[in-house]
C-alpha cells in the first residue's frame, strides 16, 4: 500500500511512495522522533535503530525524571526547537514577550486527508485526491500556546514527499518567530557527501561535491533572491553514488528569496539537515490567532544514482508544479534583440530583424530592454512603463501590429521590481523604494529596489504593465531582476516589523506574478534575474521557463546547463544561439555547435540576424526545423548526463529518451581535436535491450542492448568544438 499509514498501537507514521519510505514515531513524553527515510523495506517499523544511552553533558527533560538516557541532544527528531536541551542546529527559534526564547514541541494530534495541502501566497506542488495525500501533525508548546503544524504531502506515483510548516499562535501573548525552517532530517551517520551548485553572475550552478565533516556546513543566500551564488537545491549522497547507482536524497526549496540549507555532524556522528528561510534579518511577529507558513521543500530519494533522482524531480515539476499550458506543448522559437542592439535601436532596426526572423522560420520576436521611459542606457527609466517614442516613433501598438502582420508572435521585456533614480516614478515617490533612514543607499546597476511589500506600489506597477500589454496583444513576457535586494527597510512598516521585509517582498513578487498569469492565461512567461539569479522551484510555479544564464557562450553553457539539469527539467532552461566571438567570453564556436547546446533548453536566437551570412541563414533554417522535430523529447523525455564537463576533457554528451523508449536523441560537443585521434566509444542509456533502433542519419540498425552495452563510436572531427548528433528510432516507426 502506498500513501500514509498510522499504526495506533506503536504510534508510527509511515509515508510510502513508489520506491521510498519515510517513518516517524511519537515516543516518550510525546516527542516526535524521526525513524527512517530511504528505500521501501516493506512492513517493518524502524524504531529498533534508536538505542538510548546516558550521554555525558547531554541534558534530560524534567519529565524524564531519573531517566538519564532520554536526551533531545542526541535523539533524531522530526522538528526541533531551541532551548529544550538540544544544542544542535534546530528548526525553530522564537522570542516570547518576557524575552525568553525556549520552545518545547510535543505531539498533540494528527490528521490524514486526500489531496495536497496548499500554502497561502506561496508556490507549492499541487495534487488531486487521486494523486496525493496530506498528513498534518500538530505539535504544541505548552507554555506559549504556539502550535506548529507539520505538513507532509505524499505523491506515491511521482515518488516525492513535500514538507512545510504552519505556525499558529493560540496563546494570549505575542510570539516572535526568529527562525522557521521548512523541514528537518536526522540521519544516523555522517558517511555522506553534499552536492550543491554554486556560482556567480554569468557562471551559475556549478556542481561541487564535498564530504560531510564534524561541525556545520551551509549553503545560503542573503541577497533577497535565491541568487547566482548558491541554489536552493541540495543532494545528500552516499560516498560511492554515481549517475547510475547508489543512494541519494534531493531537497529543493520552493522559494525565491533568502534561504539557508544547514548540515551538522554531531558528537555521535549523526547528521542533521535543515532547510528553509534564512534567519538573517528575519523575524515574524504573531499575535493571538496569527498564522505563519514556511515555504515548501520537495524531497526525493533514489537508490539508482543521480540520474534517477533527476528524473523524479523533472517529472514532478512538469506534472504537479509548473502550471503553464506550455509545460508540454510546443513553444515558439524566438529571436531576442538584446545582444543584437542593446539600447541602440529604432523602429526600422527592429522591423528588419523581425523580417529576417520570419524568413528563417522563427515564430516570435522579443523586444528586450530599452523600449520604455527615458531608457537609453541602464542609468535611467526603470519604473516608467510607457513607450519611448523617440525610438518607437509610431508607438508600440503600431510596431507590434507590423510584426504580427508578418506572421510572428510578439514578446516584451520588463523589470517590474526596480526603479531608476532618474525616472518620473522616483521623482514623484522616492519613498516607494527600499531605503534605510538617514543612510546613503547602495546602488547596483544604477537602480534601486522598489518596496514591493507595499500594495500601492505593486498596484501601480502592474496597472502600468497591464495597460501596455492590453494595448498591443503581448504573447510573451520576460520578467527580469537585475540586482540583489539591499537597503532593506520599508518606510511603510513599523520598526518592530522590519524583520519581515525580505519575506514580505517575496510574497509581493509572487502576488504580482500571480496577477499576471491569471489575467493572461495564454501568456508564455519567462523569468530572469540577470540570467540565473532566481532559478528555483518557486519561480517555476509561475513560469515554465527561466533564462538560464546571461552567459550565452556555448562552451561555458555546457557546465551551466549540466549543473542545472540535476534538479530542474531541461525544458525550463532558457538557451539561445548567440554571435561569435561571444560577447561574454570572446570565444568563437561553430554555428552548428551553438545550436546543439541551445537545443538542450528553450531554443532561440540572440544576435543580429541581418549580419548572418547566407550560409548561416540556411543553417539556421535547418536548425529551427530540427529543433521542432525533437522538441517533444526536450519537453517530456527522460534526460541522461552521459558524460560530465568536469571529468571528461575531450567531449561532453547528453541524451534524451522518449517515455515509450522508442526514440532517442544524443547531442554533445567534441571539445578538442588531436592529430591521430583516439576513437571514443559512447554507451547510451534508457533503451529497451531487445528493441531494434535505426540511426536516422546512416540507416544502420542496432539493438538497444548493443547501443547501451557495446556503444557507438563518436565520429572523429576536424577542429575544436565540433557538434555531436545522433538520432535513433525504433525500426519501422514512421518518421
Amino acid at each position: 500500500m502506498k500513501g500514509i499509514i498510522y499504526n495506533e498501537k506503536t504510534k508510527v507514521f509511515t509515508l510510502r511512495t513508489r520506491n521510498s519510505m519515510y517513518q516517524m514515531q511519537v515516543r516518550q513524553h510525546d516527542t516526535l522522533v524521526h525513524l527512517y527515510y530511504g528505500a521501501d523495506v516493506g512492513d517493518m517499523e524502524i524504531d529498533y535503530r534508536i538505542i538510548s544511552l546516558d550521554r555525558g553533558f547531554s541534558g534530560n527533560p524534567y519529565e524524564a525524571g531519573n531517566d538519564r538516557t532520554f536526551s533531545l541532544d542526541v535523539l533524531p527528531q522530526e522538528y526541533s526547537g531551541y532551548g529544550n536541551g538540544d544544542y544542535r542546529i534546530n528548526s525553530l527559534e522564537v522570542e516570547h514577550e518576557d524575552g525568553s526564547d525556549a520552545v518545547h514541541l510535543r505531539y498533540k494530534s494528527h490528521e490524514i486527508c486526500k489531496g495536497k495541502y496548499s500554502l497561502k501566497g506561496l508556490p507549492a506542488m499541487f495534487g488531486t485526491e487521486e494523486e496525493a495525500e496530506t498528513l498534518k501533525i500538530t505539535l504544541y508548546d505548552r507554555v506559549s500556546g504556539l502550535q506548529v503544524h507539520l505538513l507532509y504531502g505524499v505523491f506515491p506515483e511521482l515518488d516525492v514527499i513535500t514538507r512545510a510548516v504552519r505556525m499558529e499562535n493560540q496563546g494570549e501573548k505575542q510570539v516572535t518567530i526568529q527562525r522557521a525552517m521548512s523541514m528537518e532530517m536526522d540521519y544516523p551517520n555522517m558517511h555522506m557527501d553534499m552536492v550543491h551548485f554554486y556560482g556567480r553572475h554569468a557562471m551559475e550552478r556549478i556542481k561541487e561535491r564535498l564530504p560531510l565533516h564534524h561541525g556545520v556546513q551551509s549553503v545560503e543566500s542573503k541577497r533577497g533572491t535565491s541568487s547566482h551564488q548558491h541554489n536552493p537545491f541540495v543532494i545528500l549522497t552516499d560516498k560511492t553514488t554515481t549517475e547510475k547507482s547508489g543512494d541519494c536524497y534531493g531537497y529543493a526549496l520552493v522559494y525565491s528569496g533568502n534561504f539557508r540549507c544547514e548540515i551538522e555532524v554531531d558528537q555521535m556522528n549523526q547528521t542533521r539537515f535543515v532547510m528553509g528561510i534564512h534567519p538573517y534579518h528575519f523575524s515574524y511577529r504573531l499575535n493571538k490567532g496569527d498564522i505563519f507558513e514556511t515555504p515548501e521543500v520537495i524531497m526525493a530519494y533514489s537508490d539508482r544514482g543521480f540520474g534517477r533522482l533527476s528524473h523524479i524531480f523533472h517529472d514532478a515539476y512538469r506534472s504537479n508544479l509548473i502550471r503553464s499550458k506550455y509545460v508540454t506543448m510546443p513553444r515558439p522559437v524566438l529571436i531576442n534583440n538584446w545582444e543584437a542592439t542593446y539600447f541602440e535601436f529604432n523602429d526600422e532596426k527592429l522591423l528588419n530583424i523581425a523580417k529576417e526572423a520570419k524568413e528563417i522560420g522563427l515564430d516570435m520576436f522579443v523586444l528586450d530592454d530599452g523600449w520604455f521611459g527615458k531608457r537609453d542606457s541602464d542609468i535611467s527609466g526603470l519604473g516608467d512603463w510607457t513607450v519611448n517614442e523617440n525610438k518607437i516613433k509610431e508607438g508600440l501598438p503600431a510596431l507590434v501590429k507590423k510584426i504580427k502582420d508578418m506572421g510572428l508572435k510578439f514578446g516584451l521585456w520588463i523589470e517590474p521590481e526596480m526603479v531608476s533614480e532618474d525616472s518620473e516614478l522616483y521623482r514623484r515617490h522616492p519613498e516607494w523604494c527600499l531605503r534605510i533612514p538617514q543612510r546613503n543607499m547602495n546602488r547596483s546597476r544604477f537602480q534601486l529596489n522598489l518596496d514591493i511589500t507595499r500594495k500601492e506600489v505593486r498596484d501601480y506597477i502592474m496597472e502600468q504593465i497591464f495597460a501596455v500589454m492590453d494595448s498591443c496583444d503581448v504573447d510573451y513576457i520576460k520578467w527580469d531582476m537585475n540586482r540583489s535586494v539591499d537597503n532593506v527597510y520599508s518606510l511603510a512598516l513599523p520598526n518592530e516589523r522590519q524583520g519581515e521585509v525580505f519575506h514580505r517582498y517575496m510574497l509581493g513578487v509572487y502576488e504580482m506574478m500571480e496577477r499576471l498569469i491569471t489575467r493572461y492565461p495564454d501568456l508564455l512567461f519567462e523569468n530572469c534575474s540577470g540570467g540565473g539569479g532566481r532559478f528555483d522551484a518557486g519561480m517555476l510555479y509561475y513560469s515554465p521557463q527561466i533564462w538560464c544564464s546571461d552567459n550565452t557562450d556555448a562552451i561555458d553553457r555546457l557546465k551551466i546547463q549540466y549543473g542545472t539539469s540535476f534538479g530542474y527539467p531541461i525544458s525550463t532552461m532558457g538557451a539561445h544561439v548567440s554571435v561569435c566571438p561571444n560577447h561574454q567570453t570572446g570565444r568563437s564556436v561553430p554555428f552548428e555547435t551553438r545550436a546543439v547546446v541551445a537545443s538542450a533548453g528553450t531554443f532561440g536566437y540572440e544576435l543580429d540576424l541581418e549580419k548572418l551570412t547566407p550560409q548561416e541563414k540556411e543553417l539556421a533554417k535547418k536548425q529551427i526545423k530540427e529543433y521542432k522535430k525533437m522538441e517533444h523529447l526536450v519537453q517530456t523525455g527522460d534526460y541522461y548526463r552521459l558524460t560530465s564537463p568536469y571529468s571528461n576533457h575531450d567531449y561532453v554528451v547528453w541524451q534524451f529518451v522518449s517515455k515509450d523508449k522508442r526514440e532517442t536523441l544524443v547531442n554533445g560537443v567534441m571539445l578538442r581535436n588531436e592529430a591521430n585521434p583516439h576513437i571514443h566509444i559512447l554507451r547510451l542509456e534508457g533503451l529497451i535491450p531487445d528493441m531494434h533502433y535505426q540511426d536516422m542519419e546512416s540507416g544502420n540498425i542496432y539493438t538497444g542492448a548493443a547501443l547501451m552495452k557495446a556503444g557507438v563510436p563518436l565520429p572523429p572531427g576536424s577542429g575544436d568544438y565540433q557538434p555531436v548528433k545522433f538520432r535513433f528510432c525504433a525500426k519501422n516507426d514512421e518518421q
